[in-house]
């Protein structure tokens, strides 16, 4: 990781009630500046605000440049040559006001309206705060085209089963383009640290906003979808509850491994050889998760591990491009990457499930849906 990266990771977001969950990987006290980014209780919302959403995002004119004569030229293109800048009256650049360097964080119709995350994200969420739901996380990335807010309860859950976990809401939007205004429940889960969604029948239960001219008018609709965040608890412990009852045996266990990572082409073809040794590696990993590893193996032999260690794999261990992997891990949450995971992980594991109980089809009923997030 670049010091750019850890810079970002210091500066840019904020992490709270850390007394209580303890400090961040990326910590590094010589990076934080005149103010931490750590808090030990939970993050007031005027910190957010004047730390990470003190800017707007504002709408500028787009220009092409064209070829030109003497009389009607505006410069000299990089050649010497005489061009024009000519408007694209149907364009709009959303740009950041603090910010006077040419950076345009997306390009748009003149339809696009911009979200702004002082009015989407905190001043929404600020509705359901009280001293059970605070702000337990906020960050931007992409130099500040994606924003989220995380609001939380301050202590932790276990199941019966000792899985561990903090009910959230996660509100999030975007000026790039990238993603619709978002508010979602999701779960931390302490021991993976993995962003996983259990209800695997359906898409999940979550709000979306287009950034188009009437969305204002959505806003009273996502403040009363916030309140679900107090039902959170009770259901994801059942669901928990319905994961941890559904018997994954060595056979059909390895069955799955075939499935997931086929060591063979789509007609039983032999794979190239590098493509061979990355299957390989990438099966390795994950078995050695399922049957050693701390946040798996408690739960071996249930659908609930087996979520548990492709999840924990994807987040912790699987080949890095881009960016950091903690940028990489919450792109991935905001956008709903790791949802698709774990409805196919569930989809490949059904597949090959032998008939087992009756409260397998419980398992998946679409009544309720969760997305966990790293904490």
């Amino acid at each position: 990781m670049t010091t750019e990266t850890l810079l970002s990771l210091n500066t840019q977001t904020l992490i709270g009630n850390t007394s209580q969950r303890g400090t961040a990987w990326h910590y590094r006290a010589e990076m934080q500046g005149a103010e931490p980014n750590h808090y030990p209780g939970p993050i007031p919302t005027d910190d957010v605000a004047r730390r990470l959403f003190g800017w707007r995002a504002q709408s500028r004119p787009v220009a092409v440049e064209r070829p030109a004569d003497a009389a009607t030229m505006t410069h000299l293109n990089a050649s010497g040559e005489p061009v024009r800048w000519v408007a694209v009256e149907s364009r709009q650049a959303i740009v950041r006001s603090d910010r006077d360097d040419g950076t345009v964080l997306g390009v748009f119709t003149q339809a696009y309206e911009p979200h702004q995350y002082t009015d989407y994200l905190l001043r929404t969420v600020s509705d359901i705060l009280d001293d059970s739901l605070t702000v337990s996380s906020a960050g931007l990335l992409r130099d500040g085209a994606i924003a989220w807010v995380e609001v939380s309860m301050p202590e932790s859950i276990t199941t019966p089963e000792g899985v561990e976990f903090r009910p959230n809401l996660l509100a999030t939007t975007t000026h790039d383009g990238s993603l619709a205004t978002t508010y979602k429940r999701t779960v931390t889960d302490v021991v993976c640290d993995n962003t996983r969604a259990v209800a695997l029948a359906e898409r999940g239960q979550e709000l979306r906003i287009r950034h188009s001219r009437n969305s204002r008018v959505k806003l009273d609709a996502a403040r009363r979808a916030l309140t679900i965040v107090h039902t959170t608890g009770e259901a994801f412990a059942e669901e928990i509850r319905r994961l941890c009852r559904i018997d994954v045996d060595r056979r059909t266990w390895s069955r799955f491994l075939d499935s997931w990572v086929p060591l063979k082409g789509p007609r039983d073809e032999p794979l190239p050889p590098r493509a061979l040794k990355h299957a390989e590696r990438k099966r390795e990993a994950i078995d050695e998760l399922y049957v050693h590893d701390r946040r798996v193996e408690p739960w071996g032999g249930t659908a609930h591990a087996v979520l548990q260690a492709v999840n924990t794999y994807e987040h912790h261990a699987s080949p890095m491009r881009g960016p950091s992997r903690a940028q990489r891990n919450m792109l991935r949450t905001v956008d709903g990457t790791y949802a698709s995971l774990d409805r196919a992980v569930w989809s490949a594991l059904e597949r090959v499930l032998p008939d087992g109980p009756a409260d397998r089809a419980a398992a998946t009923e679409p009544a309720k849906s969760w997305v966990l997030v790293g904490g």
